[in-house]
């Protein structure tokens, strides 16, 4: 594993635990908890179109950018952002567009504190995934404050 590669075993995972969690009706804890059941129980059914559209919708632009720029944009953070716009979708599209470009900004930040304090150059290329995974925490953070009690 290079030092820009996010390990498979937790990507696969959370790939594992999070589609069938969002997508599809497994049985979770409580007998009768399944998103689909919630979906027509709760009336959630606009949420859950709404992850799969954003999980789709986020999967095929990351791999676009992959597919333009594969040494830019890594096939794990292409996979990361999949499982993102999945679980952001669920809250809504602007808390996926938040999510995303909090994680931009992190990734920024970070660069930029490196290449100041000469860790590092402008052309190194330096993993994706945990400013990603950062971005969509802060978004949620922010999603739920602004939901209120």
């Amino acid at each position: 594993m290079s030092r820009t590669e996010l390990p498979r075993e937790p990507e696969f995972s959370a790939g594992a635990a999070t589609v069938p969690g969002v997508a599809l009706p497994v049985p979770r804890p409580a007998a009768d908890d399944f998103p689909a059941f919630d979906a027509a129980v709760l009336d959630t059914w606009a949420a859950l179109i709404r992850a799969l559209a954003a999980g789709g919708a986020a999967l095929a632009v990351a791999g676009l950018g992959w597919l333009i720029s594969p040494q830019g944009l890594g096939l794990g953070d292409v996979k990361l952002l999949g499982l993102i716009g999945l679980v952001l979708g669920w809250l809504g599209w602007g808390v996926l567009v938040a999510g995303v470009f909090l994680g931009l900004v992190a990734g920024s930040v970070v660069s930029l504190v490196l290449v100041a304090a000469r860790r590092t150059r402008w052309r190194t290329a330096l993993p994706f995934g945990p400013p990603l995974l950062l971005g969509a925490v802060l978004a949620v953070g922010i999603a739920a404050v602004g939901s209120g009690p």
